[in-house]
């Protein structure tokens, strides 16, 4: 019989925007980078799009999107953030699914996922539709295509949910085989029990719904996919080949589909090269034709089920007590903190649940003074959410306005709509998954339900956060310091709540290290400058002006008057108000100018807490990476002053240094600090050089060497590897323009010299592309000819062999995937 084998990715990251700014900011946990969408991007899913094949000796032969051969579906709000930040993946990523299309029968490998990764059994009908509208809408508009299936988040799933699937035009999800109750044949009133994961895999199933509507369900080959995720399986991409073909049984008489599902970031974040497993256990199957390989959508379409199934209600992929896991303290934890509970939970869901019903009746009632239904409008407000632009928005209204709406009224249906979003994306299931009520991903739903009470002020008039606080300190958090959900939102919530005179304070405080265009952006607001004077006094400086700031989201615009001191270093105090005419604002101008312009401190100071009604903003004002942005601008100087007095204490001591490390003589902690300081700035100034010196490289760590200093791996790392790609991209422009060779040329051989690891990712691509070119046989010039040999000597050194193999060659002998390519 047939064998057919599929690998799905379930790649999803939580949204980590904040709210008020629609916006990642910095995490300092992803050092070296900035936030751990760009790590995890960096990880897993940019090398899934170009994953390496090995020879038996170790050199990479060839280089393939994983995404084409397998079944995947994306979190919609981390293909989002893609978008922007990671444009070349997130088109590899479009491209897949369209190649896909050719080698599956017009079936594409991406399937959708119910939007912002709520546990959908435990929502109510009218969210749960809205979160698999919305995340068909987003599948939509990028891949051009309608999905067949979806993922559900968790797997979390009740009849209900599979009602709202087909009902939506969706014919299949995956789940895991302890989540089907009973089978049988079509027709047939037998049922054959299969609690307890018994349940073949190998097929398709039908379950049958209460409406009338079917829909087609999947479950995985639990013990593989585990063992892929937990059981470094992914170690040796022979081995992972040769477990999957162990799914196949002779004895079972129907075409089998092995299929396996796990989280996509197994394959590259979870376990390192792991997209190189998964990029030879595909080719080692496919071409020694040991199974074909599938996807979902093909193997439906060539092999309906035979089967009935039924669904046992709440359950999912990673609670063994069902959903327990997202509202309660049923045991499921990291295992990282043992001792520590999580009551939290009930009573984090309790106060959401509470929040979400008080504002459902005022956003209906008031929604319906704009809009023709309150409800279908929010289901179609995805549209906007993907296009802002004022056509968008138009067209949005032009459907779901109950009349012709004046400027402001439009304003109201923006925030009423936002007040809805938030509402639910405060349900994202990563708020419940880990152990500790202050960590992150809770913090961040918290902030989102932050936002929705903001909104529910503005546009409802009815202040929801006294009885949320209420309701949230019985939220108790495994850490004393935190104490509970009421100050958690007190500590970390309140003060990163933002509206357009914050806004304003940050343009102000930045405009004073910024020429800032006629109409800068910040973050989701634009900003219109129609006024800017600049006054310097000695090392003093003061900026004012006006400015009208507008939202992207909520259209919500007001015009302010700045007023802003800078007394050197981080002394920095900035007043904002609404703009109260052209006489006000020159009178303040006038005034202060004459004040600042005399050196008057005091006074200047006193005339700004005056003018700006005593409302006063510093540097903390800042957006996070813009406040670390100005404050390292401020420290520029200074450091460069204190790397100036280490290097020299450096260079008096190195000698002693080096003395007492030939006697064996522990030295000093404070002179080992020194060196270690000096010699690390020293190399990221030698990387960063417009010209790579090497043999001051190499001087610079013989010292390190010598002197046993511990060097800063990651971060020198992360700063080669970005001259490298940067170099890469300007030869891939032009292959045989000389200087950009050499440069490249130099900076390969830098990185192959260094005793860590450096990523070599995007150069090897480029070299792959060119070599795709010159190794093949053809008559070339003595000047092609050489350059030609300069490509096959840097391909050596990024471990690329000339010829990839032909697509039918059978796979060179399994080697272990390596810790480098």
């Amino acid at each position: 019989m047939e064998r057919y084998l599929c690998i799905h990715c379930h790649f999803y990251q939580p949204p980590r925007e904040n709210p008020w700014l629609e916006a990642v900011e910095i995490q300092d946990s992803a050092y070296p980078y900035h936030d751990w969408n760009e790590r995890i991007t960096a990880e897993c899913y940019a090398p899934n799009s170009a994953a390496r094949i090995l020879d038996g000796e170790g050199h990479i032969v060839k280089i393939v999107n994983n995404y084409s051969r397998i079944s995947f579906n994306f979190g919609p709000t981390l293909l989002s953030w893609m978008e922007d930040n990671a444009p070349h993946t997130y088109a590899k990523i479009l491209v897949a699914d369209k190649e896909s299309q050719q080698l599956f029968s017009g079936h594409g490998s991406a399937i959708a996922q119910a939007y912002n990764h709520m546990i959908l059994p435990l929502a109510s009908r009218r969210d749960k539709y809205t979160q698999v509208l919305w995340g068909i809408r987003d599948f939509e508009n990028r891949f051009g295509r309608s999905p067949e299936g979806m993922w559900l988040p968790e797997t979390a799933v009740d009849m209900e949910t599979l009602e709202v699937l087909a009902e939506l035009g969706i014919r299949f999800t995956i789940l895991a085989p302890h989540q089907a109750r009973q089978v049988r044949k079509l027709a047939s009133q037998r049922w054959r029990n299969v609690e307890g994961a018994k349940i073949d895999p190998t097929r398709a199933y039908q379950a049958n719904l209460p409406s009338g509507r079917s829909i087609s369900l999947f479950f995985y080959d639990g013990p593989i996919s585990q063992a892929v995720a937990f059981e470094h399986l992914l170690s040796n991409g022979e081995h992972f080949a040769q477990r999957l073909l162990s799914g196949f049984s002779d004895a079972r008489r129907w075409p089998q589909l092995m299929h396996i599902s796990t989280d996509g970031e197994t394959y590259g974040h979870h376990h390192p090269h792991g997209d190189m497993a998964l990029a030879f256990a595909l080719e080692y199957v496919e071409s020694q034709r040991l199974a074909r390989i599938t996807n979902y959508g093909e193997y439906l379409a060539k092999h309906p089920p035979a089967l009935e199934v039924e669904i046992i209600n709440n359950t999912s992929w990673s609670c063994m007590h069902g959903v327990e896991r997202w509202r309660s303290d049923c045991g499921c934890n990291s295992g990282m903190k043992p001792g520590w509970r999580q009551h939290w939970r009930a009573p984090l869901r309790q106060a959401l649940d509470w929040l979400r019903d008080e504002l459902a009746g005022p956003y209906e009632q008031k929604a319906r003074e704009y809009l023709k239904d309150p409800w279908a409008a929010r289901d179609e407000y995805v549209r906007v959410m993907l296009d802002r632009s004022e056509d968008a928005r138009r067209d949005f209204l032009a459907r779901q306005q109950a009349r012709e709406l004046a400027e402001e009224e439009q304003v109201t249906v923006w925030k009423l709509l936002e007040i809805e979003r938030h509402a639910l994306l405060m349900y994202t299931s990563c708020g419940w998954f880990f152990d500790e009520l202050s960590g992150i991903e809770t913090v961040q739903v918290i902030m989102y339900a932050g936002r929705a009470v903001q909104l529910a002020r503005e546009a409802l008039g009815q202040d929801f956060e006294a009885g949320f606080l209420e309701r949230l300190a019985q939220a108790h958090s495994n850490v004393a310091t935190f104490g509970d959900g009421a100050r958690i939102y007190t500590t970390w919530v309140k003060p990163a709540i933002l509206d357009l005179p914050k806004v304003a304070a940050h343009f102000a405080v930045s405009s004073l290290f910024d020429h800032h265009e006629e109409h800068p952006s910040i973050y989701c607001y634009d900003v219109s400058v129609n006024d800017a004077q600049r006054f310097q006094s000695g090392r003093f400086r003061m900026d004012m002006g006006q400015a009208r700031i507008c939202s992207r989201i909520t259209q919500d615009c007001g015009t302010f008057t700045y007023g802003v001191l800078h007394l050197g270093g981080h002394n920095i105090n900035a007043g904002v108000r609404d703009f109260r005419g052209s006489q006000a604002y020159l009178e303040a101008v006038k005034e202060l100018s004459e004040a600042f312009n005399r050196a008057d401190v005091a006074e200047s100071l006193r005339l700004l807490d005056k003018y700006f009604d005593g409302a006063q903003y510093t540097l903390k004002s800042l957006f996070r990476d813009e406040q670390r942005r100005i404050v390292g601008h401020i420290l520029e100087s200074t450091l460069t002053e204190v790397e100036a007095n280490y290097r020299q204490v450096y260079e008096s001591d190195a000698p002693l240094l080096r003395f007492l490390s030939e006697l064996h003589i522990p030295r000093p902690k404070v002179l080992h600090a020194t060196a270690e300081f000096v010699l690390n700035s020293s190399l990221r100034h030698a990387f960063e050089a417009d010209e790579l010196d090497l043999g001051a490289i190499a001087a610079l760590m013989d010292a390190a060497a010598r002197d046993e200093i511990t060097l800063d791996t990651a971060g020198l790392s992360y700063v080669l590897k970005r001259r490298l790609a940067s170099l890469s991209d300007l030869l891939a422009a032009n292959p045989a323009e000389p200087m950009a060779f050499a440069q490249f040329e130099v900076a390969v051989r830098l990185a192959r010299s260094l005793p860590f690891e450096i990523d070599l990712w995007h150069a090897q691509n480029v070299c792959y592309r060119v070599l795709q070119d010159i190794c093949r046989p053809h008559d070339s010039k003595p000047a092609e000819q050489e350059l030609r040999q300069r490509w096959l000597t840097i391909a050596e050194k990024l471990n690329l062999k000339c010829a990839a193999p032909a697509a039918d060659a059978v796979p060179p002998p399994p080697q272990p995937v390596p810790q480098a390519a």
